[in-house]
């Protein structure tokens, strides 16, 4: 891959949230590698989103919760809050919880309970089209989660209003809790279902954020489809022994394994 200004951020952010997970003990650090480029691409090239609080920012929600560490180190990274509170993750009173919450600056709703935060997506996008408002709504949601059924009652709502303003990024990852999505509920093709629920649909490398922002910047927000990116991603990316092991959900990697994890990521 070549090296650019958003392959290195990627990086170095993938590089805190191991450490992170390992200081902390705890956390899914397989799922939140898995989506750090995708965030990468959106907060440090696609979103509107230096200011949480001004009302004219971008919106983004991560529908799946549980790859927060992923979410913190971007925000901080991008310095919505200071990056030393990463030091505090999950211990008692931080507000750097296992799932995100609207304690976290930078976040806009409480998510984890999958499912849910494509919902909640749909309604602001909704809500900005009614007020004639023109900031747009992102929402990373994972392949896994898309077993809820809620989220097709979502995607068939986003296609009725016309919500050209929302853009649904789906880390494709294959892999869920215990094992591969296709063992557990098989969701495949989801390109050709996103197209039948009238999206604007783009197969893209997920692991890559150049490829990624240039694909955002060909979307047209403006338009009557929602669109839907389906990146497809590697559960673990960057980190050999992580790659594609569905244990990475939960496993916190060791003192020594976040030593060789982060050299192979600043390599």
């Amino acid at each position: 891959m070549l090296k650019t200004k958003l392959n290195e951020k990627a990086n170095e952010i993938k590089n805190k949230v191991v450490e992170m997970t390992s200081k902390g003990k705890g956390g899914h650090v397989g799922t939140s590698l898995s989506e750090v480029d995708i965030l990468t691409a959106l907060f440090f090239h696609t979103m509107n989103f230096s200011d949480c609080s001004d009302p004219n920012r971008d919106r983004f929600v991560l529908s799946k919760g549980h790859g927060s560490e992923g979410l913190y180190c971007t925000l901080a990274a991008k310095g919505i809050f200071p990056e030393a509170e990463l030091d505090n993750y999950l211990k008692h009173e931080s507000f750097l919880t296992i799932h995100p919450t609207r304690h976290v600056p930078g976040v806009e709703i409480n998510t984890g309970a999958l499912g849910h935060g494509f919902p909640i997506a749909v309604g602001m996008a909704l809500g900005a089209k009614k007020q004639n408002k023109n900031w747009r709504t992102f929402v990373v949601t994972g392949d896994g989660e898309l077993e809820e059924g809620t989220n097709w009652e979502a995607a068939m709502a986003a296609s009725h209003y016309k919500l050209g303003n929302l853009t649904i990024i789906v880390d494709n990852n294959k892999l869920q809790l215990a094992d591969f999505v296709s063992k557990t509920m098989e969701i495949e093709p989801l390109d050709e279902k996103f197209k039948a629920f009238g999206f604007d649909v783009h197969k893209v490398q997920g692991n890559d954020p150049e490829i990624l922002a240039a694909c955002f910047d060909k979307l047209d927000y403006t338009g009557n489809k929602p669109h839907c990116i389906i990146a497809q991603t590697t559960k673990g990316s960057g980190v050999s022994f992580m790659e594609n092991i569905a244990e990475w959900h939960h496993r916190v990697p060791t003192a020594e394994e976040a030593e060789i994890a982060k050299k192979e990521l600043l390599k």
